[in-house]
């Protein structure tokens, strides 16, 4: 008995010695982490405000001077304007008709009873496991067949059945209580009328957030804008930045279009990026 009671409190000395020790790991593991990611970003805007014959990566991190020269140079001597334009016209209307379609389909499949919901839903989402590579050229004949080569809505519509976010409107749906519907059914409340006064204001924060992912995802598309915009006019930031490489622009110019390309999505984040934790928040409301 002696023996062991002289081992517990040693035991717990070394417990507690590990315990700063596991305290501090994980925010140098997150601070390492944050380091590894922000390190090209600061390297990409190091290198825009950089001179013109300046250095460039990793060199820019020495660098004792900046410019605003190769944002005036890049604006001046390309599309930049005409293409951000696409990219706001392809990113913010893709973001409104996906809600939109996203929101209606996934309060059918949550709260709405038919013949054939669970198959035709898992069918739907089952899409998600095919590639876009694999339906792009299907899909490039059947829109130029109908004349969307080169057209805003032959960028957008292809776009529109997002199964991931059905997936995630119906899964924040379904924890809404029921008592609502069912009250407002009483009420001879039409459905047009439950789903914008009572799903839509309850869904907002997770509204906000899929929006938030949309944006991102069509801003940064490089793929179909690439296929599809095949005139200069039709180009978005993405692919007008790419021709750049090919026109031997200087490499601090062709930086300096890619920060411009950033700040909409940092905008777009840091005016909604409260609705991010609301939704979570949210998500321990049980139907």
């Amino acid at each position: 008995m002696g023996a062991m009671t002289r081992t517990r409190p040693a035991a717990s000395r070394r417990g507690r010695r590990r315990g700063p020790v596991a305290r501090l790991t994980l925010p140098t593991l997150l601070l390492l982490t944050a380091l590894v990611t922000i390190t090209p970003f600061a390297g990409m805007v190091l290198v825009a405000f950089a001179p013109p014959s300046g250095r460039t990566f990793p060199d820019a991190f020495l660098a004792t001077r900046i410019t605003w020269d190769n944002f005036a140079s890049v604006l001046a001597s390309s599309d930049i304007l005409r293409w951000t334009v696409n990219s706001l016209v392809y990113s913010l209307l893709s973001v409104v008709l996906i809600l939109l379609f996203a929101a209606m389909a996934g309060y059918a499949f949550a709260k709405k009873r038919f013949p054939g919901r669970e198959v035709m839903f898992w069918s739907f989402l089952a899409t998600l496991m095919v590639p876009f590579q694999a339906t792009l050229i299907p899909t490039y004949i059947l829109v130029s067949e109908l004349g969307g080569v080169d057209s805003y809505w032959g960028l957008v519509v292809p776009t529109l059945a997002n199964s991931q976010a059905v997936f995630l409107m119906r899964q924040f749906i379904v924890q809404l209580p029921g008592d609502l519907f069912e009250a407002a059914e009483i009420d001879g409340a039409s459905e047009w009328r439950i789903f914008t006064t009572i799903v839509l204001p309850l869904v907002r924060p997770a509204l906000a957030t899929l929006g938030v992912f949309v944006f991102l995802w069509h801003w940064n598309d490089f793929l179909w804008p690439l296929v599809l915009g095949q005139s200069g006019e039709m180009q978005t930031l993405t692919v007008g930045l790419a021709t750049l490489q090919s026109e031997n622009v200087p490499i601090n110019q062709i930086m300096a279009g890619a920060t411009i390309t950033v700040l909409p999505s940092l905008l777009v984040f840091g005016l909604l990026q409260r609705y991010l934790t609301d939704s979570i928040a949210m998500t321990g409301l049980k139907a």
